[in-house]
């Protein structure tokens, strides 16, 4: 029994490393472009809800400064018409105040709607540009029962939450500072409004609550853009993968480096097959003296470079110079160029642009040998 408890104890201790234990443990490589592009179709992208937030926010604020005075026009029209009418009202007028009731509200309401519609949309576009999908609408069976233990720590005790705790103490102190030098600049003003007219009243709370919201909304923009960049290095570390994960996407969009190699093999053979073919083809032939050879074809009509149909080492390259003889295919010694080449390229691919130079060597001296001119580059 005492054993039991003790392997419960054990247990428990485990499984409570594990909750705490952090998911990207060994994601130490940084995001590949497949990676980061299939969580942008998926909609996992870096925002920061409090850019859109700020942006509607101030987009609305300059708004009803602007729209402020037809806005004011519109509600003393809505109350002088219902007020007018108010000793009135019968079952014959219903639907004329009901009509009366709807154009009123969409004209008060969809100008400050449109404004902040556009800024919602300028919000999400500055932050990752134009995307839709609805990927994140699907249901994901995943977050009903999402892990308790990873919910606790990101929750409370990830720097994600220590980070959300004081970036809302960090609001809450700006604006009541925000508020409390407004309020006190104006104090005076405030107390003698029982002796003002109310039209004066209500101008002053209007302007004094349009400068609040305009400074708390620049100030809330200032302060997204650092949450910005904090959400843009968690989604940047979200995405780190695993060695292990990077070699299996590399095989997926590149193809496994196996089956490649075993197709360039099988490509080699088949050239080799035909390499008296090729030889004889080739315009020059470039050795080592005795140890390597490779011949080279230059179409300047179809080629933008020469082209390696045949190479070898040792008894091939005795085989290719025998051939190139045989059919007259100029034969430049350039060790240096050889066992470059046979090093570097494969059979049937053009060489790199760093041996343009030696080439064009080559290609003169075989235009001294054949009389043939080989317009090259």
């Amino acid at each position: 029994m005492i054993l039991d408890e003790r392997t419960f104890v054990r247990q428990l201790a485990g499984m409570h490393i594990q909750w705490f234990a952090a998911e990207d443990e060994g994601r130490t490589e940084d995001p590949t472009e497949q990676k980061i592009r299939k969580s942008r179709e998926e909609g996992k992208v870096a925002k920061s809800p409090d850019v859109s937030s700020a942006i509607v926010l101030l987009f609305g604020v300059i708004g009803l400064g602007i729209l402020g005075p037809y806005l004011l026009r519109t509600m003393l029209d809505m109350m002088r018409f219902f007020l007018g009418r108010s000793a009135d009202v019968d079952t014959t007028t219903t639907g004329i105040l009901v009509s009366a009731f709807f154009g009123y509200f969409t004209r008060l309401v969809l100008p400050i709607a449109a404004v902040t519609f556009v800024a919602a949309i300028l919000g999400n576009v500055v932050q990752f540009g134009f995307l839709f999908t609805t990927k994140p609408l699907q249901p994901d069976f995943n977050k009903i029962a999402p892990r308790f233990g990873k919910w606790v720590q990101r929750s409370f005790l990830s720097t994600e939450a220590l980070y959300n705790l004081s970036r809302s103490i960090v609001k809450v102190v700006i604006i009541g500072s925000l508020s409390y030098i407004l309020v006190r600049s104006r104090f005076a003003k405030i107390s003698a409004l029982s002796r003002v007219p109310y039209t004066q009243s209500f101008f002053l709370i209007a302007q004094s609550v349009f400068i609040l919201l305009l400074e708390a909304a620049i100030v809330l923009l200032v302060l997204s853009l650092f949450d910005y960049m904090f959400q843009r290095r968690q989604h940047r570390d979200q995405l780190k993968m695993t060695k292990q994960e990077v070699k299996e996407e590399r095989k997926q969009y590149e193809g496994d480096p196996l089956i490649k190699n075993r197709l360039r093999q099988r490509m080699q053979e088949i050239m080799s097959r035909n390499m008296v073919q090729n030889v004889q083809n080739a315009d020059v032939v470039i050795t080592n003296p005795t140890h390597f050879a490779v011949a080279l074809e230059y179409d300047s009509s179809t080629m933008t470079a020469p082209r390696v149909t045949a190479k070898g080492q040792d008894v091939i390259a005795l085989k290719i110079k025998g051939i190139a003889n045989e059919n007259s295919v100029p034969i430049i010694e350039n060790k240096p160029l050889a066992r470059a080449l046979y090093a570097e390229v494969e059979i049937g691919e053009m060489i790199p642009e760093k041996f343009y130079e030696a080439m064009v060597i080559v290609l003169r001296e075989v235009y001294r040998m054949t009389g043939k001119k080989v317009v090259y580059g």
